[in-house]
């Protein structure tokens, strides 16, 4: 009998993978999956502020997958942060990798996808030039704010995980019995909104409804208050890529409950729970608010948001993502459930 544990443990013996300060815990949940271990490296900083890092071990040929997700904290911004993955993508190349790919749970600068006003920058494509400018082969995300930018920005191969299949799997088990609906916060989300509700509704196997808001967004200032679709007696899931002040959340919330929702819950896969998030999302129309591990929710406090916040764990689908890299397998059929 062959053991399998052999099997995998040859099979991916070419694999490095590092992990940057700050996104360690996460490197070290994904490698477990892995049956592996995060391989040795060295981060230095200097007085000047300025700093080095590189591997401890020989990485020549090998296939290295580096793990950093891009949300400022307390310790380096996201500027930092993407700095200091850029010299390491660097360094490795220097060192004759054979393939270096960036494993970035939340990319730094992904809403930042178009002009909105006369001489905007388009940052998403400036942090893509940067990225190959270093020699990234590859770039793994999870749920950028604008996919089909994300991908026209990188020439390099990119790889956007899907957080859809995480959130079924989490609310499928309760909604059996109950009517739902699939709320958007607003027109550009209903793509993902969409995908989201056919998933569940298969899951389920039940038609689940569909709605989206208003909303209009100049100079910073968020309005509108339509909401297009029936909620009347329902559970309203309201569907979103991130929350970020948590503003267009709890809008979205009051509308479904003033036109009659049941219960109302947000999934965002990236909560970065910025300025008044803790105040403005304890509002008691939000019955409750699941996430994703992208970003640790280090910002919120003991309180009534935390009280109904649920964080999912992206890290088996991230491993499972990097092995069917490394083996030449399908991604796109992995997020499709195969």
């Amino acid at each position: 009998m062959v053991n399998h544990a052999l099997q995998v443990s040859a099979a991916l013996a070419d694999m490095q993978i590092f992990a940057l300060e700050g996104s360690r815990p996460f490197g070290e949940a994904v490698v477990r999956h892995l049956g592996l271990a995060l391989s040795a490296h060295e981060e230095r900083g200097f007085e000047d502020g300025e700093h080095k890092a590189r591997p401890l071990t020989g990485v020549r040929g090998r296939d290295v997958f580096v793990i950093h997700s891009l949300y400022g904290d307390a310790t380096h911004s996201g500027n930092d942060k993407l700095c200091r993955l850029l010299f390491f993508i660097g360094a490795l190349k220097d060192a004759a990798a054979g393939r270096v790919t960036a494993v970035v749970p939340y990319l730094a600068y992904a809403r930042k996808d178009r002009k909105t006003q006369p001489r905007d920058p388009v940052t998403t494509r400036y942090v893509a030039a940067l990225f190959e400018a270093v020699g990234s082969d590859a770039v793994v995300t999870m749920d950028v704010h604008n996919l089909a930018a994300f991908q026209n920005a990188f020439r390099c191969p990119t790889e956007n995980l899907e957080a859809n299949k995480l959130f079924v799997a989490h609310f499928a088990p309760a909604l059996q019995k109950e009517d739902v609906v699939v709320v958007s916060p607003d027109a550009g989300g209903i793509k993902r909104a969409e995908s989201f509700r056919q998933r569940l509704s298969h899951a389920i196997g039940k038609p689940v409804g569909a709605a989206f808001a208003e909303k209009h967004r100049s100079l910073g200032v968020v309005s509108g208050e339509m909401l297009v679709g029936e909620v009347d007696g329902r559970i309203a899931l309201i569907i979103d890529d991130l929350i970020s002040s948590g503003g267009t959340i709890a809008r979205t919330a009051r509308a479904c409950r003033q036109r009659g929702a049941k219960k109302v819950i947000a999934a965002a896969t990236h909560g970065l729970f910025m300025a008044d998030a803790e105040t403005v999302l304890a509002d008691a129309a939000l019955d409750g608010i699941v996430v994703v591990d992208t970003v640790p929710p280090f910002r919120l406090h003991a309180g009534p948001l935390k009280d109904k916040l649920i964080v999912l764990d992206s890290t088996a689908l991230f491993a499972e993502a990097m092995r069917r890299m490394h083996e030449g397998g399908s991604v796109t059929d992995l997020l499709a459930g195969r």
